[in-house]
């Protein structure tokens, strides 16, 4: 009998979920009892009316949504908060289009009204005085995928920068770097192009969490936001997103898996070329195809490159129908990136090696120029056009890196 109990109770032990080894910035913000926001409402008079910047993504550890943490449970806890706006950013806030036509709307569950802040234009782009007013702050609760043209980055810099205008505080609720926090690679993005896929002259990898990079943005820039950031606990430098307890949301709908977002530090720079790269149903930013490609020869070569970490399938595939993407409904060859062993990978320098056999291969029938929306390096670009290997180009920026590192020591938290 008490063989059975002992073993009934092992069986229910094993069956148990583990709790989240890492507590974000919204689990630490309800552990802490809410204190920094009744901190912030006591600056404010003793009210506190919030934004907040969310996706699928900003949840608690239990599931709940940010939204409804702050509308009811950190609304009893800090007397005069209220959260009135949300906002959403690339993707919307459900993270299911990519289409740049996302309007305002309302969350059904909550009845807020929903900012959109992902138009075509530049101006669509960043809060402005009307989606701020009666604001006293915007609470930042985004998943960084610890790439410099991952969007959620220049989306946090623009709203410190109104927050600096407009004298609305900035909080952040910190998420870990999927994938780690200690490799810093990549050429650095030049000085002086910052636009909406480089709000910084950063490297393609940073190795930065979002509150760290709010933070650096806040200082190097000259910002003079107000901002506060809620750090996680728990989390340490090295860990990559499965090692950390929580649940995997996709952040984009092409961004569906922990090695997608590995790969998609380097393969990105693809993106917007004449190669099919990422759409429902395929393998986003791991395989990438066009009908000029030959599979079997673009896969030889770039095994060939022995490049650490990786190898490479040729496979055949039909490109997905949505005509935001390349070939869409037509079959293509290329190759699909198997990951061995991902300490070893330099996603960056692997984007370089793809645009570089692709270059060598296929010449004139590859738009190249094109990866330099992502790239913002033109001396990268140049020699690659030029032929120089691969691993030159990535020895030539690390002295970049070097200088990068030094400054980003200045702002990390863990």
């Amino acid at each position: 009998m008490m063989r059975g109990l002992f073993l009934l109770l092992i069986a229910l032990v094993a069956a148990t979920p583990a709790a989240a080894r890492v507590r974000t910035g919204v689990d630490v913000l309800e552990d802490q009892h809410f204190a920094p926001l009744r901190a912030i409402a006591a600056r404010h008079g003793g009210h506190l009316r919030l934004g907040l910047l969310a996706n699928p993504v900003s949840v608690d550890g239990q599931g709940r949504r940010t939204i409804d943490v702050l509308r009811e449970e950190a609304r009893a806890a800090v007397p005069g908060l209220e959260l009135v706006r949300l906002f959403s950013g690339e993707h919307g806030i459900a993270a299911a289009t990519d289409d740049t036509n996302i309007g305002d709307r309302l969350d059904r569950a909550s009845g807020l009204p929903i900012v959109s802040l992902y138009g075509r234009s530049e101006a669509e782009r960043r809060p402005n005085a009307e989606q701020l007013a009666g604001l006293d702050a915007v609470v930042i609760d985004l998943q960084d995928v610890g790439v410099r043209y991952w969007t959620f980055q220049t989306l946090t810099k623009y709203f410190l920068q109104a927050s600096a205008a407009y004298k609305v505080e900035l909080i952040v609720l910190d998420r870990p770097n999927p994938i780690n926090g200690v490799a810093v690679q990549g050429p650095v993005s030049t000085a002086g192009v910052e636009d909406y896929t480089t709000p910084f002259a950063e490297p393609m990898r940073p190795g930065m969490t979002l509150g760290e990079l709010a933070r650096m943005f806040n200082a190097e820039d000259r910002i003079g936001a107000r901002l506060t950031v809620i750090r996680m606990a728990g989390w340490q430098r090295g860990d990559w997103y499965d090692q950390t307890g929580l649940l995997w949301i996709n952040p984009s709908p092409n961004l569906r898996s922990l090695s997608q977002a590995t790969a998609y530090a380097g393969t990105a720079l693809l993106e917007g070329t004449n190669v099919n790269i990422k759409g429902p149903g395929d393998a986003p930013f791991l395989r990438f195809g066009a009908p000029w490609i030959k599979g079997v020869d673009l896969a030889t070569y770039l095994n060939a490159r022995a490049i650490p970490g990786v190898s490479f399938l040729p496979v055949t595939y039909v490109a997905a129908s949505d005509k935001l993407y390349p070939f869409a409904g037509q079959r293509v060859e290329g190759v699909e990136i198997m990951i061995h062993d991902r300490a070893r990978l330099d996603a960056p320098e692997l984007g370089v090696e793809a645009v570089a056999a692709l270059w060598k291969l296929y010449g004139a029938k590859f738009q190249i120029d094109r990866i330099d929306r992502l790239l913002h390096n033109r001396i990268v670009l140049d020699q690659i056009k030029a032929g120089v290997d691969p691993r030159r180009i990535a020895a030539g920026w690390q002295a970049a890196l070097t200088r990068f590192k030094a400054q980003r020591a200045r702002y990390l938290l863990y």
